[in-house]
């Protein structure tokens, strides 16, 4: 196994490549050099370390070729903390749109409190109680949705040699119903709303932007300029299916939103890189939004996830189909909308129970004999 030798444009160092033939992309580079001309002892040291490295990637290269076909991996290939193994899945893997994965591992490293975990330690009990660790920790679907990622990861991990069996094979992810059902806004509240001081107007006009596109905190926080044209928006939410962005056509308010933005915005508005607003922390946020709506006729407790549910459970009123509403919430299914973005309690209680036989019939009843 020789490398290719090919000196830099200055021509004081040589530079090696692989050499596994002359097609496009055949011939990476090693990433390592040595001084063609060493100056002084640390040059010198240099080459001498450089090229004990370099014989040792042909080493290892040679070892890789023999075990072809054997079901042998070589130990270099393996990393000894799953931490690192965990961070490359996630580079190779990670899209926009989808925090789940990168969130499971920062719960992960929450979970073991050590930066260093031997893929020995990961055991189907292990995986157990960082399961349980995120049904403590979380509700809804998202304990359900962290776990599953990390299965991924350990899937992924016993394909490339780390286990023999899954750990993870007979242990299936599970959410965590809330107890607590999550307020909604309704028609004349949004008026109530958009007619109530706030005295943050950055979280105020945030706020009402997602309530009339259905975006979460997360999608208004890190929204661009350059995602915004005219009156359409896209959102950086990557359908599965299509592997395109979700395009939304914006509300009449969420336009007027927007272009008042742009009016205060200035010259920040011409570069697209910008962010549309320059938000708190999402409890900072939820903060400012408890007090907008404690300051309003509203008595409701209203977070920024409320705002997504009002999107979807006001389309619903008007008799939207499941399915557009998925698509606009960026769902790739209608399991959501069907499980979690719809109505919990009825508008009005006594609306619903006036469908129960007429009031005609009290006086047959007050009649009747005890």
């Amino acid at each position: 196994m020789n490398f290719l030798k090919i000196p830099n444009k200055k021509g004081d160092k040589i530079i090696f490549y692989h050499d596994f033939g002359r097609g496009k992309g055949q011939r990476p580079s090693t990433g390592i050099f040595v001084f063609k001309r060493p100056k002084n002892q640390i040059e010198k040291n240099h080459n001498k370390e450089a090229l004990s490295l370099l014989e040792l990637k042909r080493s290892h290269l040679i070892i890789e070729r023999q075990a072809v076909g054997t079901g042998f991996i070589p130990k270099h290939k393996f990393k000894e903390n799953f931490v690192d193994y965990y961070e490359e899945y996630i580079r190779l893997n990670k899209r926009d749109g989808n925090r789940h994965l990168e969130n499971s591992l920062t719960q992960f490293k929450l979970f073991t409190e050590d930066k260093f975990v031997s893929p020995v330690d990961i055991t189907q009990n292990f995986c157990k109680r960082f399961r349980q660790y995120l049904l403590d920790k979380f509700t809804g679907e998202t304990p359900a949705n962290y776990y599953a990622r990390f299965k991924w990861v350990i899937a992924a991990a016993t394909n490339d040699g780390y286990f023999k069996v899954n750990p993870t094979e007979n242990i299936p992810s599970k959410p965590n119903p809330s107890t607590k059902l999550k307020d909604n806004l309704e028609v004349e509240e949004y008026i109530e709303l958009l007619n109530t001081p706030c005295f943050n107007h950055e979280v105020q006009y945030a706020f009402i932007l997602s309530c009339y596109t259905g975006l979460r905190w997360i999608d208004v926080k890190r929204l661009l300029w350059k995602d915004i044209n005219g009156a359409i928006l896209t959102t950086r939410i990557i359908q599965k299916k299509t592997g395109h962005p979700v395009i939304l056509t914006l509300h009449p308010i969420a336009q007027s939103i927007l272009k008042k933005r742009e009016q205060l915005a200035g010259n920040y508005y011409h570069d697209g890189e910008n962010c549309v607003f320059r938000l708190p922390s999402q409890d900072g946020c939820n903060k400012v939004l408890g007090q907008w709506i404690g300051n309003s006729h509203i008595r409701k407790h209203i977070t920024w996830s409320c705002a997504r549910l009002s999107f979807s459970i006001l389309l619903k009123d008007q008799n939207v189909d499941d399915a557009t509403i998925a698509y606009l919430l960026g769902h790739t299914t209608t399991k959501q909308v069907q499980k979690t973005y719809k109505r919990h309690r009825p508008k009005n209680q006594l609306e619903t129970i006036s469908h129960l036989p007429s009031p005609d019939l009290m006086p047959y009843f007050l009649n009747l004999e005890e």
